[in-house]
């Protein structure tokens, strides 16, 4: 599984909006400056996130958007999976895969079966809040 620029431009935005929640709406090229992010590309990627009721949006003077909901409620699971699609690693597990595999897939199917659950559980327990958190960020060494 490889995640596009789409779904981590996505939590780059969630993250940013959340630091900088003040109850206002920010304009989206304030995050696209302090991201350094392309604000055409983000112009694609805020519907999905706003017709989802993720996130809202005002246009014009005034305008930009917001969180809809505290950061602690926030999945990345949810994200990846509004902008990714389906994070399954082989197609019979996708919501929109076929379901019929031959004899000797069925010895794998198991694995990623198994493979699937975990990734699925590893984003769903990890939340904007915990993304904004410098001791869990610190905990990772490059």
């Amino acid at each position: 599984m490889m995640v596009s620029t789409r779904g981590r431009y996505a939590l780059q935005v969630m993250i940013d909006l959340a630091e900088h929640n003040n109850g206002e709406f920010i304009p989206m090229k304030e995050v696209a400056k302090r991201q350094e992010l392309s604000l055409k590309y983000l112009e694609r990627i805020l519907p999905v996130l706003s017709k989802n009721n993720l996130i809202a949006g005002v246009h014009g003077k005034g305008g930009g958007y917001r969180l809809n909901r505290v950061p602690e409620a926030y999945k990345v699971g949810e994200i990846l999976r509004l902008t990714e699609g389906d994070l399954a690693p082989v197609s019979c597990l996708s919501a929109n895969g076929e379901h019929s595999y031959s004899k000797a897939e069925y010895r794998t199917m198991k694995m990623w079966n198994d493979f699937y659950k975990i990734t699925n559980d590893f984003f769903d327990n990890i939340t904007i809040a915990d993304l904004m958190n410098t001791e869990y960020v610190n905990n990772y060494v490059i």
